[in-house]
């Protein structure tokens, strides 16, 4: 079964819609870390973050490169930084207009 546009922009967007996804794409907005650098930033266990970054990988939101014993990870597209952007300015704008809501309301 082939892959449609449609369902590979959705595994992109599957990839970065989840909490310790975001906190280890926010932790690589300012270049390559390695995996023992970036759980403990996280706060979660080297298995659990290793986990995602696997899958972000294999979507393609990543790069690793092996260095010795270390494994790096950077984003490999900037533009995934820019949909989360996007959705926090969406985020924020939301917040605002319930706020008026309520206000109003």
């Amino acid at each position: 079964m082939t892959a449609t546009p449609q369902s590979l922009h959705a595994d992109i967007l599957k990839a970065i819609a989840q909490e310790t996804r975001l906190s280890i794409l926010e932790l690589l907005r300012d270049g390559e870390r390695c995996v023992c650098e970036i759980f403990p930033a996280i706060k979660q266990e080297q298995s659990n973050v290793s986990r995602h970054l696997n899958m972000m990988q294999k979507a393609g939101i990543l790069t690793r490169r092996k260095d010795g014993l270390r494994i790096f990870y950077a984003v490999k597209h900037p533009e995934v930084l820019a949909i989360i952007d996007l959705a926090a300015a969406i985020m924020k704008s939301e917040a605002g207009h319930r706020h008026d809501l309520l206000r109003t309301g």
